[in-house]
This record gives C-alpha cells, structure tokens and sequence, in this order.
C-alpha cells in the first residue's frame, strides 16, 4: 500500500543506520524548512513506530509531534569520536520536510 504524506504536510524517505550492539541506536538526520537536526531511536522506539520509514511518518503524523534524542559527534573521554546523545527535543509534523539517512564512521553511543 503506498500513502502520499505531502498530503498532510509531510514527506518522508527513511533509512536506517544502525550502531554495533544489543542497543542498536538508529539514526536519521531531520530536514526541516529552518535547519536539520540528527536524532537516534532505539530498537524499542523505533518498534513502537511501526518499525519503519512509513511507521515514523504515520506515529509524527497522527500525533503531530514526537519527542526525540537529538545526536551530535562529541569527543569521548579517551579522545576518540562518537555520535551520542545531545538533548531531548520535539518534533512537530507540520515543520518537518523529510527525514534521511545519516552516515557517519563514529561508533553511536545509546541514550537512555
């Protein structure tokens, strides 16, 4: 089945990136018509969501906002580069334009 999102405002190509580990964290960068922001679901949020592209589209739609990690590359203790946890923020559904893959060589660091 295939939805057309712009409909309401909202389109979405999504594809995930997972880090090593039993916590895999999935990362998407966030395009909005301002800025993008990178966030990390965990494998419990994601499922929640339908486990996919079309289930994050669908949770931010029917919701209207979403509360999110936002990530960033920071410097770990031992000099070495992770992406990790920024903050918490919210995501409204009427602001985002599309969500995209994130690729990066860090090692991803899960929030709690």
């Amino acid at each position: 089945m295939t939805m057309n999102l712009k409909s309401i405002g909202f389109a979405v190509c999504v594809v995930a990136l997972s880090s090593q580990g039993a916590f895999a964290e999935m990362l998407f960068k966030v395009v909005t018509v301002k800025d993008e922001i990178l966030i990390g679901l965990n494998d419990k949020e994601l499922g929640e969501m339908g486990g996919d592209a079309a289930g994050i589209a669908k949770a931010l739609a029917s919701k209207g906002s979403l509360g999110v990690w936002q990530y960033s590359v920071q410097q770990a203790k031992d000099g070495e580069r992770q992406v990790a946890p920024l903050h918490k923020v919210g995501l409204m559904a009427h602001d985002s334009v599309r969500v995209e893959p994130y690729k990066q060589p860090f090692k991803v660091v899960p929030h709690e």
